[in-house]
């Protein structure tokens, strides 16, 4: 017995000081060119590893992609490196640095309309809205960037494993959810419907494991209910859709729609 618990802890000794000898923001450059480059985005961009607040509204002009680096401090290897950068990706296709600064200037400009005890001005400086549209920007993000990932030879299941080791709720560990619940639950879900070869693959850590107790008695509820199961491939077949036109617009103008919204409207404010 003595001598198990002996190579059990040397087996986790080993295991930890290759997780610390990885050194994520050494291959982040890499690992980015190459979802660039099998994603027929711009080539010439350049990434850099910041412990600032982010802000990539001015990709297409600085041909710069900040990588926050409290997130590549969750990654372990370049499938988990490319999730986080795949992640940010998502955010800039999807215009959310720029749909951001709008809404900003919205409540600006509602603030100096209204004093600062009316109901609207209240709304749109709430802070609970604020974590709403974060968690759906990020949902959005996540299913673009897995695409990306995929396009370039990566993992995708390890968007979900980076998601599941950053800081959760205390509703969450409460509940024995995994952390991050939400958000990775709604990516596992568009991998089954649009990748499940991929979600076969599998990924192996612990993690990923308990993140499966946890979601395959939702996937299993809903596949024996049929109207659970034809309401879910309806909303997915719509994000197929969404996703898809956002890219290839992307693709072919190097920004979104929220970035021209931007433009525009701070081209009238200067």
């Amino acid at each position: 017995m003595k001598k198990i618990f002996i190579s059990l802890f040397t087996v986790g000794i080993i295991a930890l000081s290759a997780t610390a000898a990885f050194d994520a923001t050494a291959r982040t450059a890499t690992v980015g060119q190459t979802i660039l480059t099998k994603n027929s985005l711009p080539a010439t961009t350049t990434f850099k590893v910041t412990d600032a607040a982010l802000d990539n509204s001015d990709v297409s002009t600085t041909n710069v992609i900040y990588i926050p680096s409290a997130d590549l401090a969750y990654a372990g290897n370049d499938h988990e490196v490319a999730a986080v950068i795949a992640n940010e990706l998502g955010h800039i296709i999807n215009g959310h640095y720029s749909k951001s600064k709008l809404r900003d200037m919205a409540a600006t400009a509602i603030t100096n309309r209204f004093d600062t005890e009316n109901v609207i001005t209240a709304t749109a400086k709430s802070s609970l809205l604020a974590s709403k549209l974060s968690l759906a920007d990020n949902k959005e993000a996540d299913i673009t960037g897995v695409d990306l990932m995929i396009q370039a030879g990566y993992n995708p299941l390890a968007m979900i494993v980076t998601i599941t080791k950053m800081p959760g709720s205390t509703l969450e560990t409460l509940k024995g959810a995994p952390a991050n619940s939400e958000r990775a639950m709604y990516l596992y879900d568009y991998l089954l419907y649009n990748y499940p070869a991929k979600v076969k693959v599998g990924y192996n850590c612990q993690e990923y494991k308990r993140f499966l107790a946890y979601a395959d008695p939702i996937v299993n509820d809903r596949n024996s209910n049929k109207k659970k199961l034809e309401k879910f491939n309806k909303q997915q077949e719509k994000y197929k859709a969404d996703r898809a036109k956002k890219v290839s617009k992307y693709q072919a103008t190097n920004t979104s729609g929220w970035d021209a919204s931007f433009m525009i409207l701070k081209s009238f404010t200067e």
